[in-house]
């Protein structure tokens, strides 16, 4: 009997799995927080694995497997292991990767039915639909740097979520004008934003009079391109200029030095009525340039227009936070900006990241087209949304 059982063992021997050079890699599911299924993995085998082998490599754990994968690309078990049968599947030639069970979930939106015109606006297709409805995402993780006139960090609106970082136009570390105040409320503030959960902060290169050298305009965004290299801003980094003047070589040159450091760049085409390609950095190539519509849809009376603008947002009787600790319902290109400042940070932690560029060119893909009157032929009839799956 003794000898019949080492003959038995002999095959068995044979048939173990010689060690790996180095174990296969545990993955843990990022951002799931409290979401992680404990002692529970799923186990990713080599696709050239035979069926036989998968089944042996089973019979090694004492939990039955919960479920069983044998399709082509990917073959594998999920299930329960402990510490040591953890450790054997890391260590086992066949096994590609190793992930930790987590619980996924139904995508939550949120409506927030008492909204300004311009988020329900952001969030449907037909002009006739009523409140604001986001991802509950709502920017979180993400950076929006407004250059501007300052912004009211203390208004009760920002939530603690707004910092003065800069200032380039003035000695008054504040926002004396209103203005930057206003874009930042509808970059993410908690009633009049689009980006809830965006951090916001202020680069000071305009005055209370609203006015600022472009020289100083300028070492306002090399600021930016510097600081959102270093800044922890895991889901992404957007700025909004509601500013505009003459062509400038030099302001157009510093837009594209802040895309390549990663940053989405919105900004306002001019109120002008005009081509917008007269005016920077509305006519830099790389930016996003946005025009203003009404609650009509039309394009707004002052909006300029143009090959160089990318869509279109809500500009006309915005209302928005101020510097007074208040509100203030204002128009003009300056407004609608914000509203896709705010919709880059908000695409960002909703969906995932995208280089400057490329989220410009999908929030245009994106957006409502042809629902605007008063377009020139010239110009994109599109109009900010942000992919509201109801909407």
């Amino acid at each position: 009997m003794r000898s019949t059982t080492l003959l038995a063992l002999v095959p068995l021997a044979l048939a173990a799995p010689s060690k790996r050079a180095s174990p296969a890699p545990l993955h843990v599911p990022r951002g799931t927080g409290d979401n992680l299924i404990e002692g529970k993995y799923i186990v990713k085998m080599y696709d050239n694995v035979a069926t036989d082998s998968l089944h042996r490599t089973m019979t090694a754990t004492a939990a039955e497997p919960d479920h069983v994968y044998d399709v082509p690309g990917f073959k594998g078990f999920a299930g329960a292991l402990s510490a040591e049968e953890l450790e054997n599947m890391q260590n086992h030639p066949d096994v590609e990767f190793i992930e930790q069970d987590s619980v996924m979930s139904i995508d939550a939106y949120v409506t927030q039915s008492s909204s300004t015109w311009g988020l329900a606006r952001l969030s449907h297709h037909s002009r006739s639909a009523t409140g604001y409805v986001y991802d509950e995402s709502a920017g979180a993780g993400t950076c929006a740097y407004i250059v501007d006139t300052g912004i009211y960090t203390s208004h009760s609106q920002f939530e603690g979520r707004a910092t003065f970082l800069a200032n380039y136009a003035d000695n008054s570390n504040s926002d004396g004008n209103g203005h930057g105040t206003h874009v930042a409320g509808t970059v993410g503030s908690a009633t009049y934003g689009v980006a809830k959960k965006t951090q916001l902060y202020a680069v000071k290169v305009l005055d209370s009079s609203g006015s600022g050298a472009t020289s100083g305009v300028v070492a306002g965004m090399n600021f930016v391109t510097s600081d959102s290299r270093t800044r922890s801003c895991p889901n992404g980094a957007v700025a909004n200029m509601s500013l505009g003047g003459a062509v400038s070589t030099a302001i157009n040159s510093a837009a594209r030095a802040m895309i390549s450091a990663g940053v989405f760049l919105a900004v306002a085409a001019g109120n002008s009525n005009t081509d917008a390609s007269t005016t920077s950095p509305a006519a830099e190539p790389q930016v996003c340039t946005v025009g203003a519509t009404t609650s009509g849809d039309a394009r707004a009376s002052f909006s300029n227009y143009g090959s160089v603008v990318d869509v279109f947002a809500p500009g006309q009787d915005v209302l928005s936070t101020w510097n007074n600790g208040g509100t203030n319902t204002i128009s003009g290109t300056s407004m609608a900006s914000p509203h896709i400042a705010g919709l880059g940070a908000y695409l960002l932690a909703a969906e995932g990241k995208k280089a400057p560029q490329a989220l410009c060119s999908y929030i245009a893909s994106i957006g409502t087209s042809g629902a605007l009157s008063g377009i020139p032929s010239s110009t994109v009839n599109k109009l900010g949304f942000n992919n509201n799956p109801s909407g």
